[in-house]
């Protein structure tokens, strides 16, 4: 295999210049585990990754540590910040991800990332039940970070394929603290941003033998909409883009387009008066469409309130026993366009001659020519209802009773684990009844064409559905595990350590769309019901063999057992070679093997449409002619409505698939460690991963760029339209991934001035290539759209880019304490599914952040700083799956903010 290294040193062979961990970050990891616990520095810690207790200043792993002041200082305000800002990471912005912030390291995928709270697993998000949900774990409570860049699933799980996330609290806590925080775009509009903290405990374990401490967290942000940021989607820039917003043709609109049955070219009575501003524009052919600036929304409204509470008492010098109890709770409102009139039980929306809405009628309505009281079928948004609003709201509460010790020469640590995960899904705003306007347009008391007299307002109150549930989703985690270690003989390098230990865990799901949603024919949801459950027994073990002073060798096993996908026993081993104090090789190599999530496996699962494509395509049959994959250049067969085949969201299929298998993955690391000079430390760490059978959704593209191939895909009608597009989980082929980590940090020397050092952690990726299904051709997705989808968690692509780093220069004297940082993404190559003359590049996309902490005030700490410094835009993008014309999961329409934080220790 071919690596492309972007740093070499000429004194090694290539392959060599690679490592699974930094040593300086390293060292930060250790220290902070002696300070953080209160213990001294010769302390035996467990580490991310390991087992085995060993002596602080010995570990060494692949974990990059984060530690809480560290967030304060790169202005972070929540932990989408951190996954976003993270190198390893092709996470997606959460602005419209209903299920919340989730971590997608080395861009495989959010299920196989496994995320841990204190070592030990949270129930996941209770939908998809692959993930967990990370804004709901509580920020307050948080010590550090701890990212292991390696598979472990030899130790945590074997579907941990991409790396482990293992958020830590603090330990204890005395005094009362209290914390707020502000963040205020600078642009007018919403996006913006308040947090309170309060956190009070008792007791010190070292000195009282027992401690307790709780923090309550709130945090909330307002909806960005995208008329706050219209200069961000522009008619001209679209247009430039080669998607000018005028190219819509008929389509859900107010006032409405309509066909008569002897006329099926779209008609509107306003087009040529300009529509209705704000709500539509004039699109092609005499018609009105919707205007995205007027409804779009750059950032979802948000709010979570976390709850965490941790007591400990020692029962003996040895022995500690720790309860704790985290509740995270969060409401997304999710907003989409507003209610369309759609067909109910194939008829659709009719408005008669008798309405007096009826164009050339007593409402006012112009006329149009040639209708001679044909009765019109009308594609209407319903106005009136502003933004069609969803209010998502999660729950996840967990209880950890956890017992740790030493038992006859054993270093032991036992648990038990509680975790509930609650969704539910409520029609918050402008949702209305199918039936209810068919019936409305019938009976004349609803207008199409313009907003509703006070008939027709109260006519829509009737058949609101405001408030109404449409879908409860459940998720459950109940585990015991236990681990014991020791060393068994010494060798020259030092102690020859076991680790042995036992994990029985089970997982249940239930997810159920109510009846409502039947009604709710915009919502396009028809009611389900799926429900599943699995066991897991595993056995472990790991040995730690020091060789010699400058040798050691790691090898771990992970036997387990699904109880409905039988066995797996994956295997890990490592080494770590430091021949002089200045040099460190390391490698790694692990096995994996990932069931299809309860949701995949078990899921709902109809035989229907259950949704609608992100994107707008041609329908290939009904709308040919066109270039494959670029909506809007096929032509309509006779005798059928444009604006239904060509250029428009079309049915699709998704939920569970009761054939799936699991996938399976080999990984390794190698790399090298330096010291060049004094007070600096470079690292390469190469990583390399191969997954078959890999569980994921066709990306919609797929379809339409290749018609022919995937035309079994399409399931039509007998009319030939299409029914829906089959686009649940399904085996694909293989994914190839690999890259380079670099990490640099240097510490100048001391001035007169303060103390200055510099940072830098980032990653090149060599390979990329997604496989559609065995013995197909790879496919790359470096810096380009290529075949990986994110489908779990949306429609969006995963977005790879060949290079990205964090860059942080850091200032620090007396009192002050100031940062700089920089975040990093390469140039990616649009997805220029567009006329050629188009077809363009993104350019790189660098967003420099500033802090500065001041602590000089008695019991105060100031913090205040400027986010997105110079006020980048987020990157344009011509993909048709982005509406706005920006590419919104990988940037943010903010622009420039202020955030000021302040906390008050008593």
């Amino acid at each position: 295999m071919k690596s492309e290294n972007p740093v070499q040193n000429r004194s090694a062979q290539p392959r060599l210049l690679l490592t699974a961990i930094s040593l300086a970050v390293l060292t930060l990891t250790n220290t902070a585990y002696a300070q953080d616990s209160g213990e001294g520095a010769m302390t035996r810690v467990e580490v991310t990754g390991s087992s085995i207790k060993r002596v602080a200043n010995e570990a060494s792993l692949p974990v990059s540590t984060i530690k809480a002041e560290d967030l304060v200082k790169q202005g972070m305000t929540t932990l989408a910040d951190v996954m976003m800002a993270l190198p390893q990471s092709a996470s997606l912005a959460p602005s419209n991800a209903g299920s919340g912030t989730n971590i997608n390291l080395r861009g495989l995928g959010v299920n196989r990332t496994l995320v841990l709270l204190n070592g030990r697993r949270l129930a996941n998000e209770a939908i998809s039940d692959g993930y967990a949900n990370l804004d709901v774990i509580p920020m307050s409570a948080l010590a550090r970070v701890e990212i292991l860049r390696d598979g472990a699933s030899s130790i945590y799980g074997s579907d941990a394929i991409g790396g482990v996330v293992n958020f830590i609290t603090k330990t204890q806590f005395e005094g009362l603290q209290l914390t707020g925080q502000a963040v205020q775009p600078e642009h007018k509009g919403g996006g913006d941003e308040q947090r309170a903290t309060i956190t009070w405990g008792k007791g010190n374990l070292q000195t009282d033998g027992w401690s307790f401490y709780a923090t309550l967290d709130a945090h909330q942000r307002t909806r960005l909409g995208s008329e706050d940021r219209a200069y961000l989607s522009t008619a001209d820039m679209l247009t430039a883009l080669g998607r000018a917003p005028s190219l819509g043709t008929g389509g859900n609109a107010t006032p409405a387009n309509f066909t008569t049955p002897t006329n099926k070219t779209a008609q509107n009575p306003y087009a040529a008066s300009g529509c209705l501003a704000p709500y539509s524009i004039v699109g092609q052919k005499g018609t009105c469409v919707l205007n995205n600036n007027e409804y779009g929304t750059a950032l979802y409204a948000n709010q979570q309130v976390t709850f965490y509470a941790r007591a400990a008492k020692k029962l003996s010098e040895d022995h500690i026993v720790t309860v704790d109890y985290s509740r995270g709770e969060e409401f997304i409102l999710g907003t989409k366009n507003p209610t369309n009139a759609l067909a109910v039980n194939g008829v659709s929306a009719i408005l008669p001659s008798t309405s007096k809405w009826y164009p050339g009628g007593s409402g006012g309505v112009p006329a149009v020519a040639g209708l001679n009281n044909a009765p019109l079928t009308v594609t209407w948004a319903v106005a009136d209802g502003g933004l069609a609003t969803t209010k998502d709201v999660q729950l996840n509460q967990r209880l950890a009773v956890m017992d740790e010790g030493t038992l006859a020469g054993w270093d032991y640590k036992a648990g038990l684990v509680i975790g509930i995960s609650e969704r539910s899904n409520y029609y918050y705003s402008g949702y209305y009844k199918g039936q209810g306007l068919l019936d409305g347009l019938k009976n004349g008391k609803l207008n199409p064409f313009g907003l509703q007299d006070a008939d027709g307002k109260a006519y829509l109150d009737t058949i609101s559905v405001d408030g109404a549930k449409n879908r409860y989703s459940k998720s459950t985690f109940t585990g015991v595990d236990a681990t014991a270690s020791r060393a068994l003989m010494e060798l020259p390098g030092g102690s020859l350590a076991l680790a042995v230990g036992v994990d029985l865990h089970r997982d249940t799901t239930e997810d159920t769309k109510l009846p409502i949603g039947a009604e709710v024919t915009y919502a396009n949801a028809t009611p389900s019901h799926g429900e599943g459950q699995r066991n897991v027994a595993a056995l472990f073990a790991e040995i730690n063999m020091p060789v010699t002073k400058t040798l050691e060798l790691n090898a771990a096993v992970r036997d387990d057992h699904f109880s409905d996908f039988g066995n797996t026993i994956n295997p890990k081993i490592s080494f770590r070679w430091e021949p002089s104090k200045q040099l460190m090789f390391r490698g790694s190599a692990n096995t994996g093997f990932r069931a299809p999530t309860l949701f995949d496996a078990y899921g709902y699962r109809l035989p229907g449409a259950t949704g609608l494509t992100a994107a707008k395509w041609d329908d290939p049959v009904l709308c040919p002619g066109g270039t494959p994959g670029v909506a809007g250049t096929g032509t309509a067969l006779p005798g059928l409505v444009a604006s239904t085949v060509c250029n428009t969201t079309l049915p699709k299929q998704t939920g569970s698939n009761a054939g799936l298998k699991p996938e399976k993955s080999k990984g390794f690391t190698l790399g090298v460690v330096m010291e060049p000079v004094k007070n600096a430390m470079v690292s390469f760490d190469y990583w390399n991963i191969k997954m078959t059978d890999m569980l994921a959704n066709l990306p919609e593209q797929v379809y339409f760029l290749d018609p022919v191939k995937y035309a079994s895909y399409f399931v039509r009608n007998a009319d030939g339209t299409i029914n829906y597009i089959v686009n649940t989980t399904m085996n694909l082929g293989g994914q190839k991934a690999a890259g380079v980590d670099v990490s640099g940090s240097y510490n100048f020397p001391k001035t007169a001035y303060g103390d200055f050092k510099v940072a830098i952690d980032g990653t090149y990726l060599t390979q990329f290539d997604n496989q559609l299904y065995n013995g197909s051709p790879y496919v790359s997705n470096i810096g380009q759209f290529g075949l990986a989808s994110n489908g779990t968690t949306s429609s969006f692509p995963i977005i790879t880019y060949r290079w990205k780093h964090t860059l942080k220069l850091n200032w620090a004297a007396g009192n002050w304490n100031s940062q700089l940082t920089q975040n990093y993404n390469s140039k990616y190559t649009d997805q220029n599914l567009v006329a050629k003359q188009y077809w363009r590049n993104i350019n790189s996309y660098k967003l420099w952040n500033a802090t500065t902490t001041y602590s000089g005030f008695k019991n105060i700490q100031v913090t205040a700083g400027i986010t997105n410094l110079f006020n980048v835009p987020p990157p344009a993008t011509n993909s048709s799956l982005y509406t706005f014309g920006y590419l919104s999961s990988a940037g943010s329409a903010i622009g420039r903010a202020y955030n000021v934080r302040m906390t008050y220790t008593f």
